[in-house]
């Protein structure tokens, strides 16, 4: 990307869609077609432009009002800008990101800088599970990403603040995720780095005679069944199918191959379901459903297993499980979940995560304490 200053502005969406579809890594969350999933929050897409008028970067902008204040938003940016994020000059990037959003009406911005800090093998990840005095990722030594660690040191000093909470998950993404590395790697390659227990679950899965297929809009019905069977069992409280309704049909008028539905039967029975996005070069797992009956012909390996596949055939370089808790303590409810996803021989993956400025003080110290009253 060029140097010099930039400026700021409001974009057209089908140009902020080109600029993604360029990039070979962006989030979801900062297609414009999420905007569409959130209809309760004001959306806009923003651009970057240098002094010749191309293109730099470009971020999905949701704008959450005040209660009683309309007039004025947070306006946050999940998972983005899409940005030059190595570029030591980060001023010239956010500073007029700032003073556009001013005046635009926030009080403050809450973004999630997608810059990797820490990664952590599955090796490293399971010792830490097995060492007692060992209580979450960040005991566990490993390297500071330089960028990482200069973005996170940029924002501290230019007066943003760290949103994330020391333990579980938090209101809004997740610091940390778990992800399998697909460049380079064909089948063979990722089977072989999964544990025992995953490669012997997808063989007993093919075994049972579980199928896995791609379903369609009318088959969310049968995926929200089953998740709310799942919620249930779990203790989450789920989301209702218009959700999922509105989500399917917003990515899949951006792009056809932007989401799919993972139904895993056995003898005509749904066992399991997954919803996948991709985005370039990148992939994800968003949301999994399995019933409480048949676990033992493990029908969620065999649709995580197909979704892999999937990701290999699109030429991703990631297939991304999402979040996971900073928690290595085997008796905490959330170790389950990494210790899920561990199997596949993945890594852990830290990033700057999601960090708030203070435009407007007095109006962001209220919404604060509004949304800390919430819960």
């Amino acid at each position: 990307m060029s140097q010099g200053a930039l400026t700021v502005a409001s974009i057209d969406p089908t140009e902020h869609l080109a600029f993604l579809e360029a990039q070979r890594s962006a989030s979801f969350l900062q297609t414009p077609a999420w905007a569409q999933v959130k209809p309760e929050w004001r959306a806009e897409s923003i651009g970057w432009r240098d002094a010749t008028g191309a293109l730099q970067g470009a971020a999905l902008v949701l704008h959450r009002p005040v209660p009683r204040l309309k007039k004025y938003t947070l306006a946050y940016l999940p998972e983005g800008p899409v940005i030059d994020w190595t570029d030591p000059d980060l001023d010239r990037w956010l500073a007029p990101m700032a003073a556009y959003l001013k005046k635009r009406g926030a009080f403050g911005i809450r973004m999630g800088a997608p810059v990797v800090t820490r990664r952590w093998t599955a090796a490293q990840v399971k010792e830490g599970l097995a060492d007692e005095n060992v209580r979450a990722l960040r005991d566990v030594p490993t390297d500071l990403d330089p960028v990482g660690g200069r973005v996170t040191e940029h924002l501290a000093a230019r007066g943003w603040r760290d949103q994330h909470v020391a333990e579980g998950f938090g209101t809004g993404q997740p610091q940390y995720t778990f992800a399998v590395p697909l460049a380079g790697r064909d089948e063979e390659a990722v089977l072989k780095g999964m544990n025992q227990l995953w490669r012997r679950n997808i063989k007993r899965a093919d075994k049972e005679g579980v199928v896995v297929t791609v379903g369609d809009r009318d088959d969310l019905g049968r995926f929200h069944a089953l998740y709310a069977e799942t919620a249930e069992r779990d203790h989450f409280t789920p989301r209702g199918l218009p959700y999922f309704q509105q989500m399917y049909d917003a990515m899949t008028a951006e792009s056809p191959d932007r989401i799919k539905l993972f139904l895993a039967t056995h003898e005509g029975e749904l066992v399991a379901a997954t919803i996948y996005t991709r985005v370039g070069a990148h992939t994800w797992y968003l949301y999994g459903a399995s019933s409480t009956a048949k676990r033992e012909v493990r029908g969620s390996n065999a649709v995580q297993w197909a979704m892999m596949r999937e990701a290999l055939a699109a030429g991703a370089d990631v297939y991304d499980l999402r979040g996971i808790t900073s928690t290595l303590d085997s008796d905490d409810s959330h170790a389950g979940l990494i210790q899920f996803k561990v199997g596949t021989g993945g890594e852990a993956v830290e990033t700057v995560g999601e960090w708030d400025l203070a435009i407007n003080t007095p109006l962001y110290k209220a919404f604060d304490l509004y949304m800390r009253r919430r819960g």
